[in-house]
């Protein structure tokens, strides 16, 4: 490179940002809930992305281990798969709301299971080839936390059974309304 262009490339270089398009910035469809479970409307929102490190702050290491690596918890550990309280089951690492345990049920599995999540919005499924059979994943829409896997064999009117791991998600009791 001359030393010209050197020099072009320099006086030119800090003002390229006004130029160029910033990258876009991933949204996602989100549907709000009230603390007593009330829907308070869906809107785009930004994807919550953080690093590696901060996640890794954040969470307990169980937490960390389900949701940023897609573990699962040993069965009849986690904090929740027996609570039978009145309240909703929300995201760990962001908060948003997944599921009412109004649609949760005994499966014997010894996880949260619920027979539908509390918005279709608020959850995304994706092929999970990882293990000896193929399994539907089912991820945190907002933050891509995964939460356990979907199977065909939970009860009407669903037929669903959304297995979850406790410690991707935290309960919250229903507040009054």
């Amino acid at each position: 490179m001359t030393r010209r262009k050197l020099l072009a490339t320099a006086t030119i270089a800090p003002f390229l940002f006004l130029v160029l398009p910033a990258a876009a910035e991933e949204t996602v469809l989100v549907t709000a809930f009230s603390p007593s479970g009330r829907r308070l409307g869906t809107e785009r929102v930004a994807k919550v992305v953080r690093p590696d490190a901060e996640w890794r702050r954040m969470l307990s290491p169980i937490a960390y281990e389900v949701t940023r690596q897609a573990g699962t918890e040993r069965a009849f550990t986690g904090s929740t798969w027996d609570n039978h309280a009145d309240g909703l089951y929300r995201c760990i690492c962001c908060d948003t709301a997944l599921f009412d345990s109004h649609t949760k049920f005994e499966s014997g599995t010894g996880w949260p299971s619920f027979w539908r999540p509390i918005a279709s919005t608020n959850v995304v499924q994706h092929d999970d080839r990882s293990w000896i059979e193929d399994r539907t994943a089912v991820s945190c829409a907002l933050c891509d936390a995964h939460l356990g896997h979907v199977f065909n064999d939970g009860p009407q009117p669903t037929g669903l059974r959304y297995c979850m791991n406790s410690a991707a998600m935290r309960f919250v009791a229903r507040a009054a309304a």
